[in-house]
């Protein structure tokens, strides 16, 4: 079996040689039609764009996207084609949910914003908006849930509208997939429209994916003070994010939300935890990210500790001081664990 891997996709290669006989390692925008040709299996990410040009004439009859999102397949093409695909739903929730809460913590320290007063808004209330609403609630925040598909399907009580969020919410986060067209469409789902609903002047947050924000909208919002501030970590046209957002955002980062070590040794274990199902392999090896180089944590209260973990200014700082490396600063991201990694001691 041949496999060929997007070869930023981290822990899979002791992994992987332990189920596959040959596997081809590559940049992942640089997986073309006649590298695929004789592979029997695809391990990617979001920068793949898994179509008919990519596929059509292989042999490639499984791809795994080592990510939550999977609009970078072209779904419709592949069950023509017969070739099975899977995403890691979940896999990085709690990377997201660390992100977020280390944003509010931030907004609390250096913003004077009173968390346990404030009202939070959660668009999109699957693995990673469950997370950051059960944090939110530990911080003592009211908290909002809009998720028009699972009220459809569950029925609307505990789910408010996304024009109730508008008027009741002091921050609103987003955390829905990318959909381009239909009912449930996300695309420009924050387009001047919601902006002008706006009654409170929140806070707004993005790690779901760019294009759910329109730009042009968000920039007025924040000339205007629609919006009072914002926390982005996924742009419209990555990896060259818009200049004059990213200079006035108040946390801006190069889509490394759901980045810690955890959530990708998370998802690169879901990845081939289906490949061997679809195979019929054993799956005989173990993906363990390594230890923090101190795992003892001491601190005045439970935010210090926290943000001592994981302080998202400093990747903000370095998109701001180098927005064209957006990709390096993606590719090369230094190891980042959740808060399970270390002893906390509080004092």
């Amino acid at each position: 079996m041949k496999v060929v891997v997007d070869n930023k996709i981290p822990y899979i290669h002791e992994a992987i040689g332990r189920i596959a006989d040959e596997v081809v390692y590559l940049p992942g925008s640089g997986i073309m039609p006649e590298a695929v040709r004789d592979a029997d299996a695809l391990v990617v990410r979001t920068r793949t764009r898994c179509d008919r040009a990519l596929l059509e004439g292989s042999r490639v009859q499984f791809i795994a996207t080592a990510t939550i999102g999977y609009d970078h397949i072209d779904t419709r093409y592949c069950r023509e084609a017969g070739i099975a695909w899977t995403n890691a739903p979940g896999c990085n929730s709690g990377s997201v949910a660390q992100y977020v809460e280390s944003a509010l913590l931030l907004l609390q320290r250096e913003k004077g914003k009173r968390l346990e007063r404030m009202t939070l808004g959660i668009v999109g209330v699957g693995n990673v908006g469950r997370k950051v609403a059960a944090l939110a609630g530990r911080w003592g925040m009211n908290v909002l849930l809009c998720d028009p598909p699972r009220a459809e399907r569950e029925g609307s009580e505990g789910f408010h509208t996304l024009e109730e969020l508008c008027d009741a919410c002091d921050l609103l986060t987003f955390h829905v997939p990318l959909v381009r067209e239909g009912k449930t469409k996300t695309f420009h789902l924050a387009d001047s429209t919601f902006f002008r609903r706006l009654k409170r002047h929140p806070i707004l947050i993005n790690t779901s994916r760019g294009e759910v924000v329109e730009t042009q909208a968000l920039l007025e919002a924040l000339q205007t003070g629609r919006v009072e501030e914002t926390i982005i970590d996924v742009w419209e046209n990555e990896p060259h994010p818009n200049l004059s957002l990213l200079n006035k955002v108040y946390i801006g980062t190069p889509h490394i939300a759901g980045y810690s070590a955890d959530g990708k040794a998370n998802a690169t274990r879901m990845s081939l935890d289906a490949l061997c199902r679809h195979f019929h392999l054993e799956a005989d090896y173990a993906i363990t990210p390594p230890l923090p180089e101190t795992v003892q944590v001491t601190a005045a209260g439970r935010a210090e500790a926290l943000l001592e973990i994981y302080n998202p200014h400093r990747d903000s700082l370095a998109l701001k001081q180098h927005p064209e490396a957006f990709e390096r600063l993606r590719g090369d991201y230094p190891l980042r664990r959740e808060p399970e990694a270390y002893r906390i001691v509080i004092g």
